[in-house]
């Protein structure tokens, strides 16, 4: 089993990253939130998941050990196959996934592409308590109250500029989600302005 993947980042596209580690290159499907984490880099250690099946031998990559956890989880709920799975980390962020399935929020869960309101219900049923027991939730706030939903479009291409700047991935987006939830309306530049000033 590969545990993870860590060399050059040969090339990137939104929905795949090729590592070269040791003359080999390895092509990794990924979701948004790890291509925005990547865009700036040369080299890259990504955790893997391994999807072996008759006909192919696919190789999932995430930024960091959460999403590959959060991925886990999402495909053992029936229904839910690897590339929804990515399609839904793709849409939201872990916490924020965490945060709908967490609270019951159907309809946010169900907003995402590809999400169909039984699956909707499913996931939540089926990993409510396990993400609580995982401790991938550990974010979310006391009485599990739902974060406003952002315009996830703007979000992803403010955090990829402030990742390109060589700001750290995870503290850039906590910053860039907490200033389009108090000001949904904001353009690209106006919140890369703002964050600069509030990223530590």
């Amino acid at each position: 089993m590969i545990e993870y993947i860590k060399g050059e980042v040969a090339e990137l596209t939104p929905a795949l990253a090729i590592i070269e580690a040791a003359g080999v290159g390895y092509a990794l499907n990924i979701s948004l939130y790890t291509y925005s984490a990547l865009q700036s880099k040369k080299e890259a250690k990504l955790y893997v998941y391994e999807a072996i099946r008759e006909d192919a031998h696919l190789l999932y990559g995430f930024y960091n050990k959460k999403e590959r956890e959060m991925f886990e989880l999402l495909i053992t709920v029936s229904g839910v196959g690897a590339n929804t799975a990515r399609m839904m980390l793709s849409s939201m962020s872990v916490t924020e996934l965490c945060n709908a399935i967490s609270t019951g929020n159907s309809k946010l869960v169900q907003s995402i592409k590809g999400i169909g309101k039984m699956t909707a219900q499913r996931i939540i049923v089926d990993l409510k308590d396990k993400i609580v027991a995982l401790g991938i939730a550990e974010e979310i706030p006391a009485g599990g109250s739902i974060a406003a939903p952002v315009n996830n479009a703007v979000r992803d291409e403010a955090v990829a500029a402030l990742t390109m700047l060589g700001f750290a991935p995870a503290p850039t987006q906590k910053v860039v989600v907490a200033i389009l939830q108090q000001e949904p309306s904001l353009p690209v530049e106006q919140v890369v302005k703002l964050a600069l000033k509030q990223i530590k």
